[in-house]
C-alpha cells in the first residue's frame, strides 16, 4: 500500500515540474484531448463540436466533479464489499475510465435530439413553403434561405437543390436525403411530394395538411417519450445503486465481523466481484437505452 502511494506522489510531483507549475489535471485533461484528437472517429468530433456549439458540453469543473463523485461511490462502494483499499482503489478508477464512454452516450442524445428537432423543422417548413411555390426545389430554396436551419442538415438541404438542378429530377436528391435521415417523416414527406411532382400538383393542399397533422402528432410523441425517458432514467439510477447497496443489508444480518471472515473464502470473494460486474452492467445498460436515437422508429 505505501509502494502505491509513493508511485502516485512520484507521478504527481514529476507532472508538475514538467509543466513548470501548470495544473496537473489541466495537464492531464490536455494529454488526453490530443490523443483522442488523433485517435477519435471522425463522426465523433463532429457530434463533439456540435455539442460544443450548441452550449450542452460539460465544463472543466463539472467534469472535475463527475470524476471524483465516481471515484468516491466506486471506490466506497467496493470497500465495503471487500474492506480492501486496493480493490477499492481499482474499482475506483474503473469507474473512472468510463466517463468517456457514458460522455459520448451523453453527446449521441444530444446530437441526436439536436438532428431530430432540425428535421422537423425542414419537414413543416418545406410544406409551408410549397403552399406559395407550389414547386419542391423551390420550396427547399426557401427553406434554405430562411436561416432557420443549421449544419449538417442545412448542408444536406443544398445538397439536394444542386443535385435537382444538375439531375434534372428531384428522385435522386431525395433518396440522399431519406438515406441521410431516415425518419418516418422524412420518408413520408418526401415520398408525398415526390408523387405530387410526377402527377401534378392539382388538389394537394389537403394531402399536405394531412402530413403536416401527421408531422405534428408524431413530434408530440417523440417528445412524450423523452419526458417518460427522463422519469425512467431517475428511478432507473436509484433503483441500480440501491443493488450495490444489498451487501449493507448482508452485513447487517450476518454482522461486520462475521462477513469479513467470509471474504477469506476464495469463492466468496468471486460471487461480490461477479455482483459488483453484473450490477454495473446493468447500470450501463440502461443508460445506453435512455440515450439511445429519437424518433428513428
Amino acid at each position: 500500500m505505501e509502494l502505491i502511494l509513493l508511485l502516485i506522489i512520484a507521478i504527481y510531483v514529476i507532472s508538475y515540474r514538467q509543466n513548470n507549475g501548470q495544473n496537473v489535471y489541466k495537464f492531464f485533461i490536455t494529454q488526453v484531448s490530443d490523443i483522442y484528437e488523433k485517435f477519435a472517429p471522425y463522426s465523433y468530433k463532429e457530434v463533439r463540436q456540435k455539442v460544443k456549439a450548441l452550449g450542452q458540453d460539460f465544463s472543466a469543473r463539472e467534469y472535475t466533479t463527475q470524476v471524483i463523485i465516481f471515484g468516491v461511490v466506486a471506490g466506497g462502494i467496493s470497500y465495503l464489499y471487500f474492506y480492501n483499499i486496493i480493490i477499492a482503489l481499482i474499482y475506483a478508477g474503473i469507474a473512472i475510465a468510463f466517463i468517456p464512454y457514458l460522455t459520448y452516450l451523453r453527446y449521441q442524445k444530444i446530437y441526436s435530439e439536436f438532428i431530430f428537432e432540425q428535421v422537423q423543422i425542414y419537414t413543416t417548413n418545406v410544406i409551408m413553403e410549397f403552399t406559395t411555390t407550389q414547386s419542391f426545389v423551390k420550396s427547399l430554396e426557401g427553406v434554405r434561405d430562411s436561416g432557420i436551419l443549421e449544419d449538417p442538415v442545412l448542408q444536406d438541404v443544398k445538397t439536394m437543390i444542386e443535385m435537382s438542378y444538375q439531375n434534372g429530377t428531384i428522385d435522386e436528391s431525395i433518396e440522399f436525403f431519406n438515406q441521410k435521415y431516415p425518419y418516418y417523416m422524412v420518408k413520408n414527406m418526401n415520398q408525398l411530394f415526390l408523387q405530387i411532382t410526377k402527377e401534378g400538383a392539382k388538389d394537394s393542399g389537403e394531402a399536405l395538411e394531412n402530413m403536416s397533422q401527421d408531422i405534428d402528432a408524431l413530434v408530440e410523441g417523440v417528445y412524450r417519450d423523452q419526458v417518460d425517458r427522463k422519469n425512467f432514467h431517475k428511478r432507473f439510477i436509484t433503483f441500480g445503486l440501491a443493488l450495490f447497496l444489498l451487501v449493507m443489508a448482508m452485513q447487517f444480518l450476518l454482522g461486520t465481523d462475521s462477513y469479513i471472515e467470509l471474504l477469506d473464502i476464495w469463492y466468496v470473494q468471486i460471487i461480490l466481484h461477479l455482483i459488483l460486474i453484473i450490477n454495473s452492467y446493468f447500470l450501463i445498460t440502461g443508460e445506453k437505452y435512455y440515450n439511445e436515437d429519437l424518433g428513428v422508429e
